[in-house]
């Protein structure tokens, strides 16, 4: 199969022919249709993620396709379906797994990081019938690709995790894939929205897709600008993963109100204003994917036309284009969400 690759962090990536992967018993192999460019994918190819230890590597975690092969051992899927799959993929036998969480799975799986990923025209999957959700046929692979980690890991975290309601004030710090998916999820869910960035281009889209404001934090005081728009807001979201866009988003926030980490932090403890969490009681949340089982009620918002991931598609690239994309990302992050379309040039 073609696939993009590299032989080790921080080297150049290059497409190359490998052995197309086989279905493990309990696993799936999916023909790649469409899959998600992912900040996230930058971050392995530098060696930010401990999970990588396998070269050549093939990065790629947000993906859409059909079943190619089936293992001995999965009931629930045959050749021909079409899915997609959290960027988490779960064991099915540890404590969190049985009690329906998945995506902090103890032994998990995550495509493009502890195994190869889906910037190919293949890839396998662990233990499908836990981890593995059926595409309505209104839905498109782009679409379903948008999902991806973003969507749906912005879905959760506004939702589940945030509780958000109807009228409430949401800051959203960080309006890349995850952040815009969380402003146009939230102001579904009828909250207004403020979205904070330094890029203009972010925060068009950002308006364009339900914030009720916007925030240039490079060229003011964010906090301030988000308090004297809302009072505090009662949720936050940290989109972006910087110490000091995680401090901000705390310090923004009203008394009692909530803050919900989705970007990574570097290694180590940053200094936070756990003072302001204690004196507040303010909730500090963690968000990391979310469960398939899980998938049924954002599909349905999606299949309705209240949410379009398919909006948020800027671009659409095939195989050879990704090695200087995915190497791009450090400096010129794309606006939107980029989408590889692996056997557009097979």
């Amino acid at each position: 199969m073609r696939a993009v690759a590299y032989d080790g962090f921080g080297q150049q990536p290059d497409v190359r022919e490998l052995p197309e992967p086989t279905a493990p018993p309990h696993g799936c192999v999916i023909k790649v249709e469409a899959t998600g460019l992912c900040r996230s994918d930058w971050h392995g190819w530098m060696g930010h993620d401990p999970d990588i230890a396998t070269f050549p590597h093939v990065p790629g975690h947000e993906l859409a396709g059909t079943v190619h092969a089936v293992g001995a051992d999965v009931t629930g899927w045959r050749v021909g379906d079409r899915v997609t799959v959290p960027f988490v993929c779960g064991c099915g036998g540890c404590e969190p797994c049985r009690r329906g969480a998945p995506q902090v799975c103890e032994h998990q799986t995550q495509p493009g990081f502890t195994h190869r990923g889906s910037f190919a025209e293949f890839v396998a999957i662990d233990h499908a019938d836990l981890n593995l959700v059926g595409l309505p046929e209104q839905l498109s692979y782009a679409a379903a690709a948008a999902l991806g980690c973003r969507f749906a890991t912005a879905y959760r975290a506004v939702v589940a995790q945030g509780r958000v309601a109807a009228g409430q004030w949401v800051a959203v710090y960080g309006c890349g894939g995850v952040g815009l998916s969380a402003v146009m999820i939230a102001a579904a869910y009828g909250a207004r929205v403020v979205a904070v960035d330094v890029s203009p281009g972010a925060l068009d889209l950002a308006r364009q897709h339900g914030a009720v404001a916007c925030v240039n934090s490079r060229e003011t005081d964010p906090v301030t600008a988000v308090r004297e728009l809302t009072g505090g807001a009662h949720l936050t979201i940290d989109a972006l993963g910087s110490p000091a866009v995680c401090t901000a988003a705390i310090l923004s926030l009203r008394r009692s109100g909530r803050h919900v980490q989705v970007g990574l932090l570097p290694q180590g403890a940053p200094e936070l204003p756990m003072g302001r969490v204690i004196g507040w009681e303010l909730e500090i949340l963690g968000s990391h994917g979310m469960a398939a089982a899980d998938y049924g009620p954002m599909l349905d918002l999606v299949v309705s036309g209240r949410l379009r991931p398919d909006a948020l598609v800027t671009r659409t690239i095939g195989l050879d284009e990704v090695p200087a994309a995915l190497t791009a990302m450090g400096e010129l992050p794309p606006t939107g969400i980029t989408v590889i379309t692996p056997r557009a040039l097979a």
